[in-house]
């Protein structure tokens, strides 16, 4: 009788034990993720991921074993965009913490959110720059305190979902690190649209925030994200005010337009036949 976990196929061999701090997220994300690769039945060999720097960028790579690239900083969005251009029968698959994603990186997301280019981005939001000590960054809510706001934070949060979806995303959605299931299942919708699918995972950073928020464990901040989060067909029915502090999860686009590489390839087939 073998013990192996059924997911242990997708994972690198000597990889583990893993780089993620103890109580991360990162670890259940990526299990969200293989789990519903593995009910889709999907061929790792036919999918490529890319990962920007940042903790959430351990996650692809050298985790999976599969083609991985680990991209400079805000960059992973625009590499995979070449990838998927050059060969678009391959599922392209990006993960980025929310300021890869964010701050360096905003202009490549937001454009290929425009573009509508078939792939697939999951933002890790642990609402902090993890790997670099903790400093506030684009999505660090209001008012809390980091090593760089021991006050509290002056500015407003990025709401990443609301932006890619104006942007012209095909599929847009957001969970927390408590809602496994409901991951998976977006997960799954996500790989199966042609165009471009955004997944903001906010995620708990027990190393950086767990004290500044006055929590004693991990299993605390993931409570206060349960506790936290409203469903968003809730939340349209509630006044901006009753909002506030709060995380909207749930399904915010879910459409099926024209697919970039597609139109592309289109493109040149018609140029050709003049």
């Amino acid at each position: 009788m073998s013990l192996a976990h059924p997911l242990e196929k997708y994972i690198r061999k000597g990889t583990l034990p893993h780089t993620f701090c103890a109580g991360c997220g990162d670890g259940m994300i990526a299990q969200s993720f293989l789990r519903a690769v593995d009910e889709l039945g999907l061929d790792f060999k036919k999918m490529v991921f890319l990962s920007g720097i940042g903790c959430s960028g351990w996650i692809p790579s050298p985790l999976f074993d599969a083609d991985t690239l680990h991209a400079p900083h805000g960059r992973a969005i625009a590499y995979a965009t070449g990838i998927k251009l050059f060969k678009p029968e391959l599922k392209v698959v990006v993960f980025v913490g929310d300021g890869d994603a964010l701050g360096i990186g905003g202009n490549h997301l937001i454009h290929a959110a425009r573009r509508n280019i078939g792939m697939l981005v999951v933002c890790v939001n642990n609402m902090t720059y993890g790997m670099t000590g903790g400093q506030a960054g684009p999505t660090t809510p209001r008012g809390m305190a980091t090593i760089t706001t021991p006050y509290g934070n002056l500015e407003r949060g990025f709401d990443s979902c609301e932006l890619v979806k104006a942007a012209g995303a095909d599929y847009v959605a957001r969970w927390t690190a408590f809602h496994m299931r409901q991951l998976t299942n977006s997960f799954k919708k996500a790989l199966g649209k042609k165009g471009f699918a955004f997944i903001e995972v906010v995620s708990q950073c027990p190393t950086h925030l767990m004290r500044p928020m006055g929590f004693k464990r991990p299993s605390e901040m993931l409570l206060w994200l349960r506790d936290n989060s409203i469903p968003i067909e809730k939340a349209s029915k509630l006044p901006k005010e009753g909002l506030e502090g709060k995380i909207i999860i749930g399904e915010y686009a879910d459409l099926d337009r024209p697919e970039l590489s597609e139109a592309y390839a289109e493109l040149i087939r018609r140029a050709g036949a003049r």
